[in-house]
């Protein structure tokens, strides 16, 4: 419980229209200082000094990647909560705030387009660009020792590319299903999984924020090389373990913390890698504990490389009766032989 007067600065510092309008922006997601001077129709300085007194009071965070500074909700409880309950008595239908969600809505649009323009520019030769950056053969193998050679039932990998990694698991899943927005990118994947000969695999445009299978549905989801094109990584954490059955699986691939910033530009970078930290917390909020992380250090040990990070989440959950067995749809599993993935070792 906050004394008196520390109470009494709380409020003040969220009692002004421009800084309740931060508050109610954030509370949909992490913004950077142009983000929010663009939604405010603001000057920099000004939402600067709102920024600063709303850190003061404790009621958001900011975090460092590169050059770019994020803003958040505070991650303390007390200060997270009174917030979201502040934000939540505003008229929905007011008419600045109609303005600054739709201006919001736009900034998102603009992110997702510059991803989706550069994965469809770059659909067919994805896999070469993926060899500038990471050593996937070393990472390929520690993955396949990670779940190890006993069969399970399915599998889900989001954000899925050329489809690689339905791939490479295809021996061990009776049913995979990748999801991916870009059409390019599913077409080429299709075409892999062809060559391959893989036909218990299968692709699905949709998005990872809300992709078109069933929840409970999967022992093993994969996030591979993924998470730094998107503005809510979190939420897609979230969502992957929502498709998780009982003591099913999530592996995360991506890189850690760099200060590559050429990437935002030339890559349509949105985060500039991850830390352990960062990761567990995610995965902690989602139901899952952190089993295990790898770490792959770039090709020759080059300081200006990028160390590739493999998390492995497990949840938390027991399965006393099979998900699998009950009626399902839209890329769910049924089978009265399905073993989950955390009997695999």
């Amino acid at each position: 419980m906050p004394a008196l007067d520390t109470l009494v600065d709380t409020l003040k510092a969220a009692a002004e229209s421009s800084r309740l309008r931060i508050l109610a922006l954030l509370s949909r997601g992490d913004l950077t200082v142009s983000d929010l001077t663009e939604i405010l129709g603001q000057s920099q300085p000004r939402v600067s000094r709102h920024l600063k007194l709303l850190l003061e009071a404790g009621l958001i965070g900011r975090y460092q990647e590169g050059s770019w500074a994020f803003f958040r909700l505070s991650d303390a409880d007390a200060a997270h909560d009174f917030v979201l309950r502040l934000v939540s008595n505003i008229d929905a239908g007011d008419a600045q705030v109609e303005r600054d969600l739709e201006r919001l809505s736009a900034v998102k649009r603009r992110r997702q387009d510059r991803a989706a323009e550069y994965f469809s520019r770059n659909a067919a030769s994805w896999d070469q660009i993926r060899l500038l950056h990471v050593p996937d053969k070393a990472v390929e193998a520690a993955l396949l020792k990670l779940i190890g050679k006993r069969p399970f039932q399915s599998m889900l990998d989001l954000g899925t590319g050329t489809g690689r990694l339905l791939e490479i698991f295809a021996p061990l899943y009776r049913r995979g299903i990748g999801i991916d927005m870009s059409r390019e990118m599913l077409a080429v994947a299709r075409a892999n999984l062809d060559k391959s000969g893989v036909s218990h695999a299968q692709v699905r445009q949709g998005d990872i924020f809300s992709p078109p299978v069933d929840r409970d549905a999967f022992d093993l989801v994969t996030i591979h090389q993924v998470l730094h094109y998107l503005d809510d990584p979190g939420r897609a954490v979230r969502e992957a373990a929502r498709l998780l059955r009982p003591a099913g699986r999530l592996v995360i691939v991506d890189f850690a913390p760099h200060a590559l910033e050429f990437l935002r530009d030339a890559h349509a970078h949105q985060r500039l890698g991850f830390g352990d930290r960062q990761i567990s917390e995610w995965l902690g909020e989602a139901g899952l504990d952190l089993e295990e992380t790898q770490d792959f250090a770039p090709n020759g040990g080059s300081e200006a490389g990028l160390t590739v990070k493999l998390w492995l989440g497990r949840d938390r959950r027991l399965l006393i009766a099979d998900p699998a067995d009950r009626p399902q749809s839209n890329g769910a599993i049924q089978s009265t032989n399905a073993r989950p993935l955390g009997e695999i070792a």
